[in-house]
């Protein structure tokens, strides 16, 4: 053996390892530094809205990335660790938050805590103090310029001392810390300043700063006049001990009382008065789950609308479904001639944006001008009337959807073996023996789960009914739930309806129409398992 021969030392062969490892020792370096980085980012405002859940479990995801991916060990959890991480992130997550969420009574009036609730209603009864500062104003926030948190930063316009004050505190400030320009805080550490204009936007009614004060003591708030800021006083006092508000000048006493509709509480006096018609964000427990069961003005649209959404989840997958499939056996002969041009022609449909196909359809039911009525010279107002309107949602949802099963079904019919019909022609089966026998049993096989998840797809269609009907008809009894809603469409208007919105009782509904879907795709995919006996 020459010395060229002898085989190369441990040391020398790791000289020799391919520079891709070296970058992806590089870029795994990197990514985990980003990591770090986005972490070290975020603290500060994770630290200043005081979220030490949130913070604890960014820290611990961020170990967990570190510990999985710097190491050569734990080679599984690096493949399946994005997958859990997306699990959590995308599904899990929003399915807690949406449950924690139906237990509140969060809506419009209830958006605030309760002692900012008790800030608003204190200050709302404060008259200027004669002879009392007054402030040049600005406002901070820590946040956005339209959801905050929000602080006023004040300079005394008699002493020029500087201030900064939230709904629950009044801190002098060191002129250090903040940029004072012709007697305005310009600049603070830790705060973008808002410009009039996006102070404006947010000082109106039911806006943030509405009834924004922040507490100067001895029974004084400091309030918004104009740009700048008053000192008032108010006879209002809240003792946090007894959770009760005292007029100092008459000596009413008010407590927290729950309302008669039982998802909010008002602050009353012994004679049952309201003190303000201010409410607070609070745990109902399962109140609202409780009224969508009992409520009369609740159950009868709910049951009534959970009915038509099984029936055009139906509708929309069994019409879809045939007549892809018959498309798909008349395509599949192979003494068709063009079937390419055949097959690219019935995929149109689903090649454009659905957004773009259903505006375009609603143009097409149109009762004055539209495609349907021209083209069969009749006056029908299909989306005037609950019946024609369901027949126009399920005739456009069929449109859309017939392509999709006819990619599925020429698919699955091409999977099927040509000896299989070629042994039950030479018994003597008919040409629909061999399809009830074989070809539809089979096909089955491989469709049968895809149906499942276009039913999960359709009772959930949220598109196809905002964008075609918007949930109407609608009747002057009930404005509410419309002819064509859908369990989905109609949560979604009790959440951001224009009477009123009712973000905890659509989570409490979103909560059961999980379930229900949850529940109707089990039984789907129990019923599809006596396929698993076809061979």
């Amino acid at each position: 053996m020459t010395v060229t021969d002898v085989p190369p030392t441990e040391p020398a062969a790791r000289k020799r390892r391919p520079r891709a490892a070296t970058g992806v020792y590089v870029l795994k370096v990197v990514a985990l530094a980003l990591i770090a980085a986005v972490l070290i980012s975020v603290l500060p405002a994770v630290v200043a809205t005081k979220q030490w859940g949130f913070l604890a479990v960014l820290v611990a995801v961020a170990a967990l990335l570190v510990a999985v991916y710097a190491t050569k060990r734990a080679i599984p959890a690096k493949y399946l660790l994005p997958g859990v991480l997306m699990l959590v992130l995308f599904l899990i997550y929003p399915i807690m938050l949406t449950f924690q969420l139906s237990t509140t009574n969060y809506g419009d009036g209830t958006r605030s805590s309760k002692a900012e609730a008790v800030v608003r209603i204190v200050g709302t009864s404060a008259v200027q103090v004669e002879g009392g500062a007054v402030y040049s104003l600005a406002v901070g926030t820590q946040g956005t310029p339209t959801s905050g948190p929000f602080a006023f930063f004040l300079v005394d316009t008699k002493t020029d001392d500087v201030y900064r004050g939230t709904e629950t505190d009044f801190t002098a400030l060191d002129p250090a810390s903040v940029t004072v320009e012709n007697g305005l805080v310009t600049a603070a550490d830790g705060w973008t300043m808002l410009n009039r204009e996006q102070i404006n936007t947010i000082s109106g009614a039911n806006q943030p700063l509405d009834g924004f004060t922040v507490p100067a003591g001895d029974n004084e708030v400091i309030k918004v006049q104009g740009f700048q800021a008053i000192t008032m006083r108010t006879p209002l006092v809240y003792d946090k001990a007894a959770d009760t508000i005292t007029n100092t000048d008459t000596g009413a006493v008010y407590t927290p009382q729950r309302s008669e509709s039982g998802d909010r509480s008002f602050f009353v006096d012994s004679d049952g008065r309201r003190l303000s018609s201010q409410s607070w964000g609070e745990n109902i427990g399962t109140f609202n789950y409780k009224r969508m069961f009992t409520d009369s003005r609740i159950t009868g649209p709910f049951f009534s609308i959970f009915l038509w959404t099984v029936i055009f989840a139906t509708a929309s997958v069994g019409l879809t479904f045939f007549l892809g499939l018959g498309l798909a056996i008349v395509l599949n002969d192979p003494r068709l001639r063009f079937q390419r041009f055949y097959r690219s022609a019935l995929i149109l449909p689903y090649a454009i944006p659905g957004f773009i196909s259903l505006m375009v359809w609603a143009g097409f039911w149109n009762q004055r001008f539209g495609l349907i009525n021209e083209m069969l010279g009749i006056h029908v107002n299909w989306l005037g009337e609950m019946w024609p309107a369901r027949f126009a949602v399920i005739a456009t949802n069929l449109w859309m959807g017939f392509p999709y099963m006819f990619l599925v079904c020429t698919g699955a019919l091409q999977s099927i073996p040509g000896d299989l019909k070629e042994a039950a022609a030479i018994d003597g089966a008919s040409g629909f023996t061999q399809f009830r026998k074989i070809t539809f049993p089979l096909l089955l096989v491989s469709v049968a789960p895809l149906l499942v998840s276009a039913f999960a797809f359709n009772f959930n269609n949220f598109n196809a009914i905002q964008l075609l009907t918007r949930g109407g008809p609608f009747s002057s009894d009930n404005p509410t739930a419309g002819g064509t809603d859908i369990l989905i469409s109609y949560t979604y208007r009790l959440a951001f309806g224009t009477s009123g919105q009712q973000i905890g009782f659509a989570a409490a509904v979103s909560v059961v129409l999980f379930i229900l879907t949850g529940v109707i795709a089990a039984i789907q995919f129990r019923a599809t398992r006596f396929l698993e006996d076809v061979n």
